[in-house]
């Protein structure tokens, strides 16, 4: 379950590398030798339209959520709250709610027939839980908060 978060969290991280690698640092061999005809330093810099998580991140999302709350991961777990609900619940009980999921149930249930509908920043999410079907979730809501999802079901 650790080395789920330890992925998506380096994959996060390679992304952001990624995109910090992409410029360069040579803007004077492109540059066009009359003043006039030089683009406005706005016009060279370009502008990153964030785009919003789609159905298939929050999916994603979804179903790492669902392998740290039933690994026992509650710090995890409880990174992926909105704000609102982080609100709502002391990061201390959260995770001790958390870790008797994972003693009381164990850590092999993971989310299955995941699906996910999306419409701006909110999303809904319907999956089973293999082996627990009590906890099966049907249009269980998200919402996007500094551009990534976050569970929103409390």
């Amino acid at each position: 379950m650790r080395t789920g978060a330890a992925i998506t969290l380096t994959t996060a991280l390679l992304v952001t590398t990624l995109a910090a690698c992409t410029s360069s640092g040579d803007d004077k061999a492109d540059a066009p030798n009359d003043r006039s005809s030089r683009p406005t330093a706005a016009a060279r810099t370009p502008t990153a339209t964030p785009t919003p998580p789609d159905a298939v991140e929050l999916e994603r999302v979804a179903d790492t959520y669902v392998n740290l709350y039933f690994g026992g991961v509650g710090d995890g777990a409880y990174a992926f709250l909105s704000k609102r609900c982080r609100a709502k619940a002391d990061p201390e009980t959260y995770a001790a709610t958390v870790e008797q999921a994972a003693k009381g149930y164990g850590p092999d249930h993971p989310a299955t027939d995941v699906h996910a509908t999306v419409s701006g920043d909110k999303g809904r999410v319907s999956y089973k839980v293999k082996g627990l079907p009590k906890f099966d979730q049907q249009r269980q809501p998200w919402t996007v908060e500094a551009g990534a999802w976050k569970y929103d079901a409390c």
